[in-house]
């Protein structure tokens, strides 16, 4: 049983530190502006992104929050970890920046697997 929390809240912690980070270098970065112009997106998008993410990873790091709420907030993550995968490609973005979105819905997939050995 600690074997499980340990995997799921370390898990569970880089998705909602990556997150955090990324919502904040999304509001804050210049360069980040510059990556979603390339990727064809408008800029209130990523505004929006970046308010979901922050919500996502509040959702996911407060252990009280209701099992129903945390499947949309690892629903709504996954899916921006695969849109985020296409759409690199489809930008003909290198291979090495395409795939981190693809590791990173890895580790959401084993905080979601490990979230639900330690709630049964």
């Amino acid at each position: 049983m600690k074997k499980n929390k340990i995997i799921y809240w370390t898990s569970t912690g880089i998705i909602g530190v990556m997150m955090l980070f990324s919502a904040y270098s999304y509001l804050t970065n210049e360069d980040m502006k510059a990556a979603f112009v390339h990727l064809g997106f408008p800029d209130y998008f990523r505004i929006e992104l970046a308010i979901a993410k922050i919500i996502a990873a509040i959702v996911l790091l407060i252990p009280t929050i209701s099992k129903s709420i945390k499947a949309l907030a690892y629903f709504g993550l996954a899916l921006t970890f695969v849109s985020a995968f296409i759409a690199h490609s489809a930008s003909g973005d290198p291979v090495s920046i395409a795939i981190m979105p693809i590791l990173f819905l890895i580790i959401l997939t084993l905080s979601y697997i490990y979230s639900n050995k330690i709630n049964n």
